[in-house]
């Protein structure tokens, strides 16, 4: 790539999202000069962060809910060998270098998020940003969340106004392509394309990689997920623009690799709507049916807000990849249960199942033949719509239902089909407590920092209204260490 342009910074930040932003400030509140990189325009920075509510998974503006550290320690990695785990409980600085990079999520990081996050949220009140206990898409819930009035937008505009007024210089429409490498191995800055293919090379003392993950590059999700990723979307506007750079540039660079590559965050999206997040959480209420017109998973284990993700998963499985929500009339029953439908589109409506069934372009006698087995299984009960109510059906049925199980008999009859939308990838590079980029032998990149989506953090199930808050609070570490280096 031919070189117009060299600038140089103290500090360069590609990312314009929570953790970028977060970083970017921290940064020049230490004194430091601050480029930051956004492949987007400026009427759509902020990355995924722009695009969601942000919840935050605490019970106070000081403390995270009481279920967050056991919540990550259920879902911390697969079939781990315990002689290495053990490890973890010493000091990090006794880990071997078989654990630093060890495919598991760091107890480390988690302590930091954890003391940290009250700090966090006081610093970003300092930028005018208010939180509160809001009513959220849940109806059914497991834990607690904050969030900030306005969602991430807010976040976004606070932060990016903050970085403005203190004289950082934004670069839109530009993405990153190379780290540069001194003779050392430390990491002094990077190569970049902007506006017309115009090529800028970046010099400074670190660069902070928070450029999200893969969601928006479909080559990276078919490497990684498989050929079903074509069935795959991204939940929001801002997960287009995540291609995965940052990530290649820093294992090119040598980073060790963490989370699971294999894996995404899913929510269930109505796949008709252009809509910011169209979710569809309402199937518990329910049933859902795959293009066979068969069942194929258990609605209502648990509250939504702790299934959705694996429910969506296993949507993606099915034929085509989509499914449809199916209920009656009886889903007024519900109080405001459209809080819990985000997509602009109405339900598919019927008189009858055989008419729904050719609406949604399936078997009218599939779907007819499910309904009766499934009207046959239900159970008599007491149905409570606002918390886990036990409703079960008839044993010996499969797939069972375990909560919310009654007869679907009432016209007229709805469905909204879901398929499988991706918020973020798992897979990333692998940081310490201090967000510097580990490589495989377990020692710090001089120079190179990470965070946000872009690190390895969640395995299995995803600790839910935890992204927003990591990216923030790493990302504020991130900036003031890289902002010391000399």
């Amino acid at each position: 790539m031919e070189q117009f342009d060299t600038l140089d910074f103290d500090v360069v930040v590609v990312g314009c999202g929570i953790a970028g932003l977060s970083a970017a400030v921290s940064a020049m509140q230490a004194g430091a000069k601050v480029a930051i990189l956004e492949r987007s325009d400026k009427s759509d920075r902020g990355g995924q962060t722009r695009w969601t509510e942000a919840m935050l998974r605490m019970k106070s503006e000081h403390e995270v809910a009481d279920d967050f550290e056991r919540h990550f320690a259920e879902n911390a990695g697969h079939y781990l060998d315990p002689e290495l785990v053990s490890e973890a409980a010493r000091d990090y600085e006794n880990w071997s270098s078989i654990v630093k990079v060890l495919n598991f999520t760091d107890p480390g990081l988690i302590s930091t998020i954890t003391e940290q996050a009250g700090p966090t949220i006081q610093w970003l009140k300092t930028f005018g940003v208010r939180f509160a206990f809001q009513p959220g898409y849940f109806i059914t819930t497991c834990t607690t969340r904050l969030s900030p009035v306005g969602g991430g937008l807010a976040l976004v505009e606070a932060l990016a106004a903050a970085a403005e007024n203190g004289g950082a210089q934004f670069y839109y429409r530009t993405t990153a392509r190379n780290l540069v490498r001194a003779a050392d191995g430390k990491v002094t800055g990077l190569e970049a394309v902007g506006p017309n293919s115009r090529g800028i090379s970046f010099r400074s003392r670190a660069v902070i990689l928070a450029s999200g993950g893969f969601e928006g590059n479909p080559e990276m999700l078919t490497t990684y997920l498989g050929r079903r990723a074509r069935y795959i979307r991204p939940v929001a506007r801002g997960g287009y623009y995540n291609k995965g750079e940052g990530i290649r540039m820093a294992l090119a660079a040598g980073a060790a690799p963490a989370g699971d590559y294999g894996q995404i965050h899913a929510e269930p999206l109505d796949p008709r709507s252009g809509a910011t997040e169209p979710i569809v959480l309402v199937f518990n209420y329910g049933i859902l049916v795959n293009r066979n017109g068969e069942r194929f998973i258990d609605e209502a284990p648990a509250t939504v807000d702790a299934t959705y993700e694996g429910i969506t998963r296993n949507i993606l499985e099915q034929p085509d990849g989509i499914a449809w929500a199916v209920f009656d009339s009886q889903i007024d029953d519900v109080p405001n249960w459209r809080r819990a439908v985000r997509s602009d589109q109405p339900p598919v409506s019927a008189g009858t199942i055989a008419e729904l069934a050719h609406k949604i372009g399936v078997s009218a006698q599939a779907l007819t033949g499910t309904l009766e087995k499934f009207n046959s299984a239900c159970t008599e009960g007491r149905f409570d719509p606002i918390a886990t109510d036990g409703l079960a059906s008839a044993r010996g049925y499969l797939p069972p239902k375990s909560n919310w199980c009654r007869r679907i008999e009432r016209a007229p009859f709805f469905a909204y089909p879901i398929i499988c939308g991706v918020c973020f990838t798992f897979g990333g590079i692998r940081v310490n407590s201090r967000s510097q980029v580990i490589n495989a032998d377990g020692d710090a990149i001089p120079g190179l920092y990470a965070a946000g989506e872009m690190t390895g953090l969640y395995y299995g199930t995803y600790t839910g209204a935890t992204s927003v808050l990591r990216g923030a609070v790493f990302g504020r570490i991130a900036g003031r260490d890289a902002s010391e280096l000399r």
